[in-house]
């Protein structure tokens, strides 16, 4: 899911096959496209060690996200810094972390003191209709499973640098530095309050950092 490279980002609005405008593609991560596939053929899927050793940012291990009374399970790779806005699903969501520590909260504003550290082979749940956020400073990959049809609906909407670039201080391409190192933006997202941007360069190649946390370099 990674835009030509985000939750967030994305749980996608819709895990469909079909394509989504990039705010939409953007839940969890930074990123945006990535293959889509939509199967229900047997399968045998290992857990990851490092978060990087999937093949996309969104891979549909299992069925159709789309499709309603049908089980889906989805795995979903979080670039560092990536901070997930408030947001709800008409299901319920069953979340595994895979690899790498989720931090997951719920409320209807981003808030650090509600998030709960989820290390690796933590479970969480989700009731269809509540409002969560969360966090993976680090990095991570969380597994989703549940029953479609499968959709985000932002509690203050979301869109990109390229959709809205008023709301936003850095552009495409510049150059900034972070405190995970300096770096070239290639894509901003912003959700209510929530701005952030995602950077290519520092020790993981990719990564997450708030408007906030930049600077001109």
């Amino acid at each position: 899911m990674r835009a030509s490279s985000m939750l967030v980002l994305c749980l996608l609005a819709s895990c469909s096959g079909r394509e989504a405008p990039d705010a939409e593609r953007t839940a969890f991560s930074s990123a945006a496209t990535g293959t889509i596939r939509k199967s229900n053929a047997p399968a045998a899927r290992p857990s990851l060690a490092p978060f990087v050793a999937m093949s996309s940012d969104v891979e549909v291990l299992h069925g159709n996200p789309d499709l309603p009374g049908q089980p889906f399970v989805i795995r979903i790779r979080e670039l560092p810094g990536t901070i997930v806005p408030p947001h709800s699903h008409p299901v319920d969501e069953h979340l595994t972390i895979v690899s790498g520590t989720w931090h997951f909260g719920f409320g209807d504003r981003f808030d650090r003191a509600r998030l709960a550290a989820l290390p690796t082979g933590s479970y969480g749940y989700a009731p269809k209709g509540s409002t969560m956020f969360a966090y993976a400073p680090d990095g991570a990959v969380v597994q989703v499973h549940g029953v479609g049809p499968f959709h985000i609906n932002w509690k203050h909407g979301i869109a990109t640098l390229d959709d809205q670039p008023a709301r936003f201080r850095f552009r495409r391409g510049e150059r900034v530095s972070t405190s995970r190192g300096s770096g070239m933006i290639r894509q901003g997202y912003v959700s209510g309050p929530l701005v952030q941007y995602e950077i290519e360069g520092g020790p993981t190649g990719l990564f997450m950092a708030q408007e906030r946390d930049l600077r001109p370099n």
